[in-house]
């Protein structure tokens, strides 16, 4: 039933029946599809930098900022300035593909922060505004340049929500790309990890690539992420990475490299693929390169530009507010070594969180890169799955001797320990925990701290704070995760857990 009670005096109201208001009418009027909402029941009134104050008057230290989309938080003058400037202009805000002064100071700063080796030779499309068009363009480029039509990806890879940004990340239900393993190691699909696992994967690319009987035929490109978001925050390997480039390149297939949420400073570096040196063919970018405005381009190299005028388009690919928020964005990060900062803060981040591991058994990976970081919850008494060996659990680093509430932990050689088809004993990670990993997110925001939720099951709780955070902010996001952990930990039946549940493949989301 259709809720209909007016809403003058509400929006800014400050007041809890405010914001239950809101919530009520956006449940009885919006879509099924809604996620956030779902699990961050606040309605944001005002923002700035690291901070959402709710309808209610409560205030949150907001580690989601637009799934990565707020590099610099919210409202930040840089960004407010560049809007307001165009807007007292009178200049057009939206122009199709024609070339203005701001676009030109956009193509400008972006192509100054560009990889070497890409920057002296590329050519930019504006697409649709979102990063999933671009994927779609990079898709369709590659096709034409190459007369082929195989895409490569991988296992846990999220590209967007079109038709074929979906049939290329992990969750396809219509499989039309063909899928290789991603290396990782708390999950390794090996159960080796490390090296080990990362050279196992290459190789079986490889195999995949150049057996006639693979049953893939040369593709038109593969795309892959440098840090897998959606997927739980994995880090691709450095010298696997670097190993993709060679096999795409020994092969003439264009490597796309999607940097929708881990570009413009996010990992450390202003572009991920540059920890390891890698140059791709193209880069599909989007998120915070808009500065918090819809904004989605292709980057690729010049020889790849066979379209014909008109081959693809956009209506609102000539958003100029978005481009003028992007070029101070990207100038801010570049002058102000925002990347550099986000590397070094993100290590200190990311060891603090590792003592959790020691303290939980409920923890049972932490991993990251900069201001990219995945806590995985687990059920330290379920089963796990086989394949994984006591030297992969010693790799990896496993500890044992943890305390949960009086529980002793085990480590990936101690835990749910096997027996494989050759009769020797298989030893893999705790099963992951989607339910806790649910609590720990409802326990956080109780404490004024919103995060999200990602990996195959929905159990890795994801940090993606503003680069513009500070150290004391730092701690404050670490502290609040740390004490929704502990609360859940020592009472997971009060926080909604049941233990050794689990979700199936994808999010399950609550009926209204």
């Amino acid at each position: 039933m259709a809720v209909t009670e007016p809403v003058t005096g509400e929006t800014f109201g400050g007041t809890r029946g405010a914001q239950e208001g809101i919530l009520r009418r956006q449940s009885a009027r919006e879509s099924r599809a809604r996620t956030y909402a779902r699990a961050l029941p606040i309605v944001p009134v005002r923002a700035r930098g690291l901070t959402i104050e709710g309808a209610d008057g409560r205030r949150y230290l907001d580690c989601l900022s637009g799934a990565g989309t707020l590099a610099l938080g919210h409202n930040h003058p840089v960004v407010l300035e560049a809007i307001r400037k165009v807007l007292d202009s009178g200049a057009p805000l939206s122009v199709l593909d024609l070339a203005t002064p701001v676009k030109d100071a956009f193509v400008t700063e972006l192509f100054r922060t560009l990889p070497p080796g890409l920057a002296d030779h590329a050519r930019v499309q504006f697409c649709g505004p979102a990063g999933t068009d671009a994927v779609e363009a990079a898709f369709k480029l590659v096709r034409a340049a190459t007369g082929r039509t195989g895409i490569l990806a991988f296992t846990g890879a999220y590209h967007g929500m079109t038709t074929g940004a979906l049939a290329a990340s992990g969750g396809a239900d219509d499989v039309r790309v063909a899928r290789l393993p991603y290396p990782q190691d708390y999950r390794c699909p090996f159960g080796v990890g490390g090296t080990r696992g990362a050279e196992l994967a290459a190789r079986w690319t490889e195999t995949v690539l150049d057996d006639p009987k693979s049953g893939v035929p040369l593709p038109a490109g593969m795309i892959l992420e440098p840090v897998q978001g959606e997927g739980g925050v994995i880090p691709a390997p450095d010298d696997w990475l670097r190993r993709m480039r060679r096999l795409t390149a020994d092969r003439s297939v264009p490597l796309i490299a999607d940097e929708i949420q881990t570009g413009v400073g996010r990992t450390g570096a202003f572009w991920a693929v540059e920890h390891s040196g890698v140059t791709p063919d193209v880069m599909v970018l989007s998120k915070a390169i808009g500065g918090s405005l819809p904004l989605a381009v292709v980057v690729y190299r010049e020889d790849l530009d066979v379209w014909e005028p008109g081959a693809h388009a956009g209506t609102f690919r000539g958003n100029q507010l978005a481009m003028a928020a992007g070029t101070a964005t990207l100038a801010h990060v570049r002058e102000n070594a925002l990347a550099e900062r986000a590397g070094l803060l993100g290590a200190r981040m990311l060891s603090q969180l590792r003592r959790l591991q020691d303290d939980f058994a409920c923890v049972g990976d932490v991993r990251g890169r900069g201001l990219m970081i995945g806590v995985e919850l687990v059920d330290p008494e379920g089963e796990g799955p086989r394949g994984e060996t006591d030297d992969h659990a010693r790799e990896t680093g496993a500890q044992g001797g943890r305390r949960d509430a009086g529980v002793p932990a085990r480590s990936g050689a101690e835990s749910t320990a096997q027996t494989g088809w050759d009769g020797a004993p298989r030893h893999g990670p705790s099963p992951a925990a989607p339910e806790l990993a649910s609590a720990v997110q409802r326990a956080c925001l109780e404490r004024g701290l919103i995060v999200e939720l990602g990996g195959r099951h929905a159990g890795v709780v994801r940090l993606l704070p503003p680069l513009t955070i500070t150290d004391e902010q730092a701690d404050a996001v670490l502290d609040r995760l740390a004490d929704a952990v502990a609360a859940v930990a020592r009472d997971p039946a009060a926080h909604g857990h049941v233990a050794r549940r689990r979700r199936p493949e994808g999010r399950r989301e609550p009926d209204d």
